[in-house]
């Protein structure tokens, strides 16, 4: 689960993480009255606004119109995800510079050419910074343990610094029992190039962010940039912050942070009937029992030529009402052009899954070609089922040729359009 940068905040602030004075607004209405009454009104000249939406990026990203996908501009300049704004009447241009923002949408490497709509900015006073660095912990699922990972190269996406300059990426491993140790907080410290006072806030922030990690159940924390600034200070200056799904139960509160509208509307769909569905890129709809053989499925499509649209995991009861839903998901995707049904008759028997099938196709429309592959308990009981139902089924009988005969059938529907 993923939250916004002045959600995340607000909680770092919980555990002592110093952060920017900021307020987040929905209107440009909102954005000219908070701006004048927090800020101009406590002196405050030069504020920040940054587009809140979940992607990364932002910086760098471009605002365009919500219809034209044509960039937009503020005073004759192009507007992006982060705007300075600075002088005189700064009320009157957060008003003017969110109307132009709000509505419209956000496009970054991480969001696509399809961008995002930006329903919400965080307005933050502006910082005079010094240096820019990067801190964060996540699971080294190699170790098998929670990592935090510091870097003087902040302020651009970790991924680079690793690819370019590996060597300034300094990580220290979080015992799993006693957490970060003081001497793992100096340790980092030096190789930033820390001392004196600095290096004393810094060791405070890094243990307070690992108790942060730990306490709230992230699956990623991230602080960048971390900067220091004019008068000697750390400030965690962005935020980024991903929670455990398998720890929500833990965690009711959390439901409140949730912006619905950041998420995919089929992912969401998908969810209300306990189905395990991320939506990709391809054009092949993939339905399969268990998490493994929907990865393995996947891989095989790519293999054979083909490009996934979707992981979607129906789990070990993939009944009639399951895989109906699954369906209906998979057929609200348009750029679904043909399914692939694999299953492993282990706990389910093949015979009821085919029925199953076979009373969900009579429930949903389905005009793409689907390609059935079962494997397992009754799997020729099921297969005869399938090829007796009437219905324009093609069944596979290995885990190659269904994913040849499905690649094929997409082939043939492009050549045909």
């Amino acid at each position: 689960m993923k939250i916004h940068e002045y959600q995340a905040k607000e909680l770092l602030s919980r555990f002592q993480i110093p952060v920017p004075f900021g307020r987040v607004v929905f209107s440009a209405e909102e954005a000219g009255a908070i701006t004048y009454r927090e800020f101009v009104l406590n002196g405050i000249d030069t504020i920040v606004l940054k587009v809140q939406v979940h992607a990364g990026g932002r910086g760098k990203g471009i605002v365009v119109d919500r219809e034209t996908g044509q960039p937009v501009e503020y005073e004759g300049k192009q507007v992006r995800g982060v705007m300075v704004v600075s002088g005189g009447n700064i009320a009157d241009k957060a008003y003017r510079l969110a109307k132009v923002i709000l509505g419209n949408k956000l496009v970054t490497v991480q969001t696509g050419k399809e961008g995002k709509v930006i329903h919400k900015l965080l307005i933050e006073q502006g910082v005079a910074l010094d240096r820019e660095y990067y801190l964060g912990i996540t699971l080294d699922r190699k170790r098998g343990q929670n990592v935090m990972m510091a870097s003087s190269e902040g302020g651009v996406e970790i991924e680079e610094v690793a690819k370019e300059h590996p060597e300034k990426i300094f990580k220290e491993a979080i015992h799993p029992a006693y957490g970060l140790f003081p001497f793992q907080a100096r340790r980092l410290g030096f190789r930033l190039g820390f001392s004196g006072n600095l290096l004393k806030q810094f060791v405070k922030l890094a243990l307070n962010l690992a108790k942060a990690y730990e306490e709230l159940d992230c699956s990623l924390l991230e602080i960048n940039p971390l900067v220091t600034t004019h008068d000697g200070q750390l400030l965690a200056l962005d935020a980024k912050m991903n929670f455990d799904d398998n720890a929500l139960y833990r965690h009711p509160d959390y439901q409140q942070l949730r912006d619905i509208a950041e998420e995919d509307p089929l992912e969401v769909e998908a969810a209300k009937y306990g189905l395990s569905y991320i939506r990709l890129d391809g054009n092949v709809g993939c339905m399969v029992n268990g998490a493994g053989l929907a990865m393995a499925t996947m891989d095989l499509i790519k293999l054979a030529g083909g490009e996934p649209a979707n992981f979607l995991d129906v789990g070990g009861g993939a009944n009639v009402e399951r895989i109906a839903n699954g369906f209906r998901i998979m057929m609200s995707d348009p750029n679904v052009k043909a399914v692939l049904i694999n299953i492993f008759g282990g706990i389910v028997r093949c015979d009821r899954v085919a029925q199953g099938i076979v009373q969900a196709l009579q429930q949903v429309e389905v005009t793409v070609p689907v390609i059935v592959r079962l494997e397992g308990t009754n799997a020729e009981e099921g297969r005869r089922i399938l090829e007796n139902s009437g219905l324009q089924f093609t069944v596979a009988k290995t885990f190659k040729e269904a994913a040849e005969k499905v690649t094929e059938a997409i082939r043939q529907a492009e050549a045909v359009a």
